[in-house]
């Protein structure tokens, strides 16, 4: 009979970052357990707090089921020689086993025969095995930092002080570190510092509300956001949506309450992006506004208790914030006194990377890279672009991003229209940073567009030209995001750059500082870039479509993905399975194709002139739907052949005696196969 699982694993304060995280590896950790140990199981629940990770499992088998296993070992040639005596190496096998030799089985795979070790396991119960895996599982929690405390041997992220371990309702016995599992958990460090029993997950969700705990994130997360609009009508406001900033202070409470406070009107002379800012990412409070979207001197702040007097929270919270924002007037006021321009000179000073030189030098790139672009794809705003990026990276050196380095960009725009530049130069300037995450907010504008594809640019470029490419999951300099920011804004955008000459260009402007050969560069940058359009591309299409398209050209991005689009939507065609499988029997025979002209003349069957006609007939109405971009008709037309191949297929042996006739054969397929390679390596596609 199946049985529950339930795991909390109670500690110190771990940062609000790492719970969402920990709660998916321990679903994952949990799986790849019990797969392991062949024990089947139902639904699972993880749930978080600061203070406490949550597991449960539903419908957790009793036992192991007994099994078969079979280890393979040495080939046949290896473990036996020529008369047939066992090798040293089916002896060691046979010994690393537990086995005898002559125990040992030949088994016959693809490549041939192998020894191999057949051993039946009478299946264990879970709860004997329980007790080996929970405190594996706890143990192997990748956070991005763990920490040691006391003289143990074991890491957590924070130090831990209760474990609860129920199978059935019975506790799994085991230790970690100092901490022996047990069946009592612990309500609200300052509300409910008290211990209470557990039996199972119900129980467990009903007894911590008592004790002023909710476990579960999301109900958490949506009391907060009935909390801040209440408290928000209360103060005559609305909310500013900040879906990020609820998901944040969900993971920083156990037991949300919200409470209003203000700050003076006069600091609403200073830009909102910087008041927002400075209230989201310091205080994690929450803005408000009024009904046209006006930002209104109050805030709403999330408190992990319930206050006796909320007026001295308020009153604490807006002491602090009063700090907060008088340097901000402060350094707004100072910047004021020296213009934008004046702070280029500046950069020179910046280092910016120690192979690639300082802000300065790496401005003069971007800004000549994108003139390139206005240049070739709107030059009317050339000279804005020219001035956009010269001014783009001066508010770096300003007092206010030094204080808050989050505005940059921000104050950048703000300045720039203080001292009377061009508004379009000026947005360009807060644009050129976008998109600051996946799916973020891109560019509106051509200038801030090609600000930022050049400063992109040449940020990758940069690295991969002197060796900082991204490992793993290293990527200190954020190319990966950098590279997926470039692919978006020219897919908004639907600029027809190659990507290769943009590549080309942006390390032409680098070759000084190149430590690399910039032809193996260029290569490196192309397989980077073609890796994360491919990655983007499966998100939204079939794999195969996405591989197909992008094997034979990725170089025009707007292309490939019109293409990728197109062959999703020629994939649902009710035919589409046997014209896949008659299309790449074409791609598969040809392969590198045969360069020579179709000759009539050595034709022997008559299925080879209807082939032919078929394509004659094809070729320039697939061509006029690729000069208008329409891919989709284009592979319409192209399904139109089928028939015509499937007839030659039957009837003409493609690899004929004759040479002459075999090679004309090829060439005719070869002319087919290039017609579909004009969208789609079709051998790639899946039936």
């Amino acid at each position: 009979m199946a049985k529950d699982l339930f795991l909390e694993i109670g500690c110190e304060e771990i940062p609000a970052g790492f719970v969402p995280k920990a709660m998916a590896d321990l679903e994952l950790l949990i799986k790849k357990e019990f797969d392991s140990a062949r024990i089947e199981y139902g639904e699972i629940v993880t749930l978080g707090t600061p203070r406490r990770l949550v597991l449960a499992v539903k419908g957790v088998a009793e036992r192991q089921p007994d099994a078969e296993l079979t280890a393979m070992g040495p080939a046949k040639s290896h473990a036996y020689d020529a008369d047939g005596n066992p090798t040293k190496a089916a002896q060691g096998f046979a010994r690393g086993q537990g086995i005898e030799v002559s125990q040992l089985k030949l088994v016959t795979t693809e490549k041939g025969e192998y020894l191999a070790a057949v051993k039946s396991e009478i299946g264990r119960e879970t709860a004997e095995l329980l007790p080996e895996i929970l405190p594996r599982l706890i143990g192997n929690i990748p956070f991005k930092k763990s920490m040691r405390w006391a003289d143990f041997d074991v890491r957590f992220a924070r130090p831990i002080h209760w474990i609860v371990a129920l199978f059935d309702g019975k506790v799994v016995p085991f230790s970690f570190g100092n901490i022996e599992s047990g069946s009592a958990s612990r309500g609200h460090r300052f509300m409910a510092n008290t211990s209470f029993p557990v039996r199972d997950l119900a129980h467990y969700l009903e007894e911590c509300e008592r004790h002023f705990v909710i476990p579960d994130p999301n109900k958490r997360k949506e009391i907060i956001r009935a909390e801040i609009d209440r408290v928000a009508k209360q103060a005559k406001g609305n909310v500013l949506p900040d879906e990020a900033l609820l998901e944040q202070v969900s993971y920083l409470v156990e037991y949300p309450s919200a409470v209003h406070g203000t700050f003076s009107p006069d600091f609403l002379v200073v830009p909102r992006e910087v008041l927002i800012t400075s209230m989201r990412e310091h205080q994690r409070y929450f803005s408000l506004v009024d009904v046209e979207g006006k930002l209104l001197p109050g805030f709403i702040t999330i408190n992990n208790t319930i206050t006796e007097d909320p007026q001295v929270v308020v009153k604490g919270n807006e002491r602090v914030l009063r700090a907060r924002l008088s340097d901000a007037r402060f350094f707004f006021n100072e910047d004021h006194k020296v213009r934008l321009e004046s702070r280029v000179e500046s950069l020179k000073s910046v280092v910016y990377q120690a192979k690639l030189g300082t802000s300065y030098e790496k401005m003069e790139r971007f800004r000549e890279l994108g003139k390139r672009l206005a240049q070739r794809l709107n030059p009317v705003v050339t000279s804005q672009v020219e001035r956009a990026a010269t001014l783009c990276k001066a508010d770096l050196v300003s007092g206010m991003v030094g204080e808050f380095p989050e505005v940059q960009g921000i104050m950048g725009r703000e300045y720039a229209l203080h001292d009377g530049e061009e508004k379009a130069v000026a947005n360009a300037i807060a644009e050129h940073y976008l998109p600051t995450q996946a799916g973020g907010e891109l560019p509106a504008s051509d200038i801030g567009a090609f600000v930022s594809l050049a400063d992109k640019m040449d940020t990758i470029c940069g690295c991969f030209s002197v060796g900082l490419i991204p490992t793993g999951s290293a990527d200190p300099y954020a190319l990966r995001r950098s590279a997926l920011g470039i692919i978006n804004i020219i897919l908004d955008k639907g600029y027809r750059e190659p990507l290769s000459d943009f590549v080309k260009a942006s390390l032409d402007l680098l070759s000084a500082k190149a430590t690399r050969p910039l032809a193996e560069v260029q290569k490196d940058v192309l397989d980077f870039f073609r890796g994360r359009f491919v990655n983007l591309m499966a998100d939204r299409f079939p794999a195969d479509a996405v591989e197909a398209v992008v094997s034979v050209s990725f170089d025009d991005l707007v292309e490939a993905a019109a293409k990728i689009e197109a062959l999703a939507g020629f994939r649902n065609r009710d035919d589409f399975g046997p014209l896949a499988v008659a299309f790449k029997r074409v791609c598969n025979i040809v392969k590198d194709g045969v360069d020579a002209p179709v000759s009539a003349e050595l034709f022997q069957e008559p299925a080879e002139g209807e082939l032919l006609q078929a394509l004659n007939q094809v070729t320039g109405k697939v061509a006029g739907a690729l000069e208008k971009a329409d891919y989709l008709a284009a592979l319409t037309e192209i399904a139109t052949l089928k028939p015509a191949v499937d007839l030659f297929f039957e009837k003409v042996m493609v690899m004929a005696e004759d040479e002459r006739v075999r090679q004309n054969r090829l060439a005719l397929l070869t002319a087919i196969a290039r017609l579909f390679g004009r969208l789609a390596d079709f051998s790639r596609l899946s039936p």
